[in-house]
């Protein structure tokens, strides 16, 4: 049954919450796939203080959830998200630096909610994906374009810097000249050109990209729960760790799965030749 996040209260349990058309960001939960929708779809999904506190509110609820195994993150109508809502600084210029301030810490604490789940997060990723939606998109484990997503930095053109882990995300997965390409000329990119890039891990034709992020959700949801969670885990270190320390924390990791269950039962079903029964 659809569940959605409460707008004003980021201490409030979304699934406890009846959803409305107006709420800006809703939570479904469907067996061990949670999706996480952003719904502002007249405004092309574009990030303010309401969706923030949502945002934040649903990935703090879902990554709680142990019934949860994967994620999906997706936005209503023809846009992932084409960024932060403007309107908020232009109606008070002199207010721009504290509202910044407060949208800001709102998306960030969101990001690291993401990044810390033990939940594999999909995007599915259609139409302008700009601005902070590239961040977004980024952060997540792993991307669905639509064929007619466009991937959009656009901060230097309203003279600021990016946020939302854009300058990370990007230098880590394309070099530092790359990014700068990315950030300074913000030339929109094309699904297929992000694919070639590695900033997404596939494309497929328009109204089908959530579709497939599901069926991906799905099959992640599918299988050992602790050993996908420490595979997460391990990737999230191997980009600012060394090597002799990569390697040291994946003895602890291995060691850990040994003594489990799940483990067992993967054992058992390799040398059985069939399919293993990881617990729900």
């Amino acid at each position: 049954m659809p569940q959605e996040t409460d707008r004003d209260r980021t201490d409030r349990d979304p699934t406890n919450v009846a959803p409305t058309d107006a709420d800006p960001v809703l939570v479904t939960v469907d067996g061990p796939v949670a999706t996480i929708r952003l719904n502002r779809p007249r405004q092309l999904n574009v990030l303010d203080i309401a969706m923030g506190e949502g945002l934040l509110a649903a990935f703090t609820s879902v990554s709680a959830m142990a019934a949860v195994r994967a994620v999906v993150l997706a936005g209503a109508g023809r846009s992932f998200m084409a960024g932060g809502d403007l309107t908020l600084f232009h109606r008070d210029p002199a207010g721009a630096p504290a509202t910044a301030g407060r949208l800001i810490d709102l998306f960030h604490q969101t990001m690291l909610v993401i990044r810390r789940m033990p939940q594999p997060v999909i995007a599915a990723l259609q139409g302008p994906v700009a601005g902070g939606g590239l961040g977004l998109a980024l952060a997540c484990d792993l991307g669905v374009a639509a064929e007619d997503a466009t991937f959009l930095s656009a901060y230097t053109k309203i003279a600021t810097s990016p946020d939302g882990g854009t300058t990370w995300s990007l230098t880590r997965l394309l070099g530092p000249r790359r990014a700068m390409e990315v950030m300074l000329l913000n030339e929109p990119m094309d699904a297929r050109t992000a694919l070639a890039l590695g900033l997404v891990n596939r494309v497929v034709p328009p109204g089908e990209v959530e579709a497939e992020a599901l069926v991906i959700a799905r099959r992640i949801a599918a299988g050992a729960h602790g050993a996908i969670s420490a595979v997460k885990r391990l990737v999230g270190c191997a980009v600012t760790a060394d090597f002799a320390e990569q390697l040291a924390a994946e003895k602890v990791s291995f060691i850990e799965r040994a003594g489990s269950a799940d483990f067992r039962e993967g054992i058992a079903a390799f040398l059985e030749r069939r399919a293993p029964g990881f617990e729900p």
